[in-house]
């Protein structure tokens, strides 16, 4: 083992890593704390553990073919299935960005006080192109740096706020490693499996193959393959150790200081700290409901207007980096499927203008309740999207025609396939519970529809 070595092949896993730091998934971490307090930290643990090895398969595609995972889709499946593919996997993206828009919006929000609406605040992330096509002629080792400095401020940011409230670390070691969920009702269950479909990302998958390429790795000799499998993997825990270490500090701080709070209890104190925000909250005994904006309001009234705006600056590190990971993917997914060499700005421009406008749109003609529930259809969205990613990715490195001797073992092939099975499962209770508390007949049935539509292809890739 070489550090030197290590430090060589660090940045894919910190790239990579930045996808469970998003605001989607920032706000999937607060509701869990406040909806089941410390009880749903091992599902976090779970998911990222899941993360981790359905990452490590993705990092060894691309070391071993020298192909990232959409070049091998393009080779193996026939051209409408592959178009199909595609699509799914721009919606991802699309779905992906449009959180960060929000995300990015929410915080410069609060940031200004206000006096930046929330419609200014989503014009002002189109500027997010043009910083991250000006840090990309820099080449990849620089913008590497730029991700790791902006991990550190969401490191910093939300220890801050873990500091700050001092979470029970007794409740906090219970909820991590013991994996049951005492009085938990539809509620929990449905929190803990929205953990699951925020923290695993499918255009994710797509990315680590393609970051990977980035290293000089000969492949006609297996032992420089073997330990570049080797080094990309022990970075990609320190990468996932330190983005879950962050999550733990955003569900612990909510989990610790507004479970089992009420809507009055919070009007309260926001009216004694004279918030201009007490109005977000009705005076009543129902339970508390946070976002990533109300999440802000309701640390600023406890604790504190250093603590509202010292949130506000870690949820816009995490909307502006993950922007750029976003990017990244989509860049190689449209190269990848279709052969299609676009210009960096083309592409961040068509990706950026498809986000905006209907987020926007929603920004200016509806209020922040309805930006922050754009949230969580795009969390159901891209659940939706995940068996796109992982079914590929699985049958990829199992085939000996494509991996020769990297192959995957019957272990990795049964356990892999249960995983996504799993995992699936999972998402679709996830959106059968959304498309229900909708309550509309004539949406039930479109999604039955559609439903049937999706199971077929998913089953036409397995």
């Amino acid at each position: 083992f070489s550090f030197r070595k290590l430090w060589a092949f660090t940045g894919p896993g910190f790239l990579m890593s930045i996808a469970y730091l998003d605001p989607g998934n920032i706000e999937s971490d607060l509701q869990s704390g406040a909806v089941a307090g410390f009880k749903l930290l091992w599902v976090l643990l779970l998911a990222t553990i899941i993360g981790l090895l359905l990452q490590r398969l993705a990092a060894r595609l691309g070391v071993v073919t020298g192909l990232h995972l959409a070049e091998v889709c393009n080779r193996q499946y026939q051209k409408f299935p592959r178009i199909i593919l595609w699509l799914m996997v721009e919606l991802a993206i699309i779905g992906s960005d449009m959180q960060e828009v929000i995300g990015s919006a929410i915080a410069i929000n609060l940031l200004s006080v206000g006096k930046i609406p929330l419609w200014g605040g989503v014009l002002i992330t189109i500027a997010d192109t043009f910083v991250f096509l000006f840090l990309d002629k820099y080449g990849l080792r620089k913008l590497e740096a730029f991700f790791g400095f902006l991990i550190t401020i969401m490191a910093l940011t939300f220890g801050y706020e873990y500091v700050t409230v001092k979470p029970n670390q007794e409740k906090l070691l219970q909820g991590l490693f013991i994996p049951y969920c005492r009085d938990c009702g539809t509620p929990q269950l449905e929190q803990a499996v929205g953990i699951v479909g925020a923290v695993i990302m499918p255009h994710n998958m797509y990315l680590h193959s393609a970051l990977v390429k980035s290293r000089q790795v000969n492949r006609a000799d297996k032992r420089e393959v073997r330990e570049a499998n080797k080094y990309f993997f022990i970075e990609s825990c320190i990468a996932l150790f330190v983005s879950f270490i962050i999550n733990i500090f955003v569900v612990t701080v909510f989990a610790e200081a507004f479970f089992q709070k009420t809507n009055a209890d919070v009007n309260q104190v926001c009216a004694n700290s004279s918030s201009p925000h007490s109005s977000l909250f009705p005076n009543n005994n129902q339970t508390l409901e946070v976002d990533i904006y109300k999440g802000g309001v309701v640390l600023g009234c406890y604790f504190g207007p250093a603590a509202l705006y010292i949130w506000a600056i870690g949820i816009l590190a995490a909307g502006q980096s993950s922007t750029m990971t976003g990017t990244y993917s989509g860049q190689f997914v449209m190269e990848g499927f279709l052969n299609l060499r676009w210009s960096r700005f083309a592409r961040v421009l068509l990706t950026r203008s498809i986000a905006i406008t209907p987020t926007l749109f929603v920004a200016i003609f509806q209020d922040v309740e309805h930006l922050t529930g754009m949230n969580d259809f795009l969390n159901v969205l891209m659940s939706l999207q995940l068996p796109f990613a992982l079914i590929p990715v699985l049958t990829f490195t199992s085939l000996p025609s494509i991996m020769h001797d990297f192959a995957n073992g019957l272990f990795w092939k049964v356990a892999g396939g249960l995983l996504i099975l799993l995992i699936c499962s999972i998402n679709m209770y996830f959106v059968v519970a959304y498309v229900l508390a909708l309550d509309n007949l004539g949406l039930y049935i479109g999604a039955a529809v559609l439903s049937i539509i999706y199971l077929s292809f998913v089953a036409y890739l397995v």
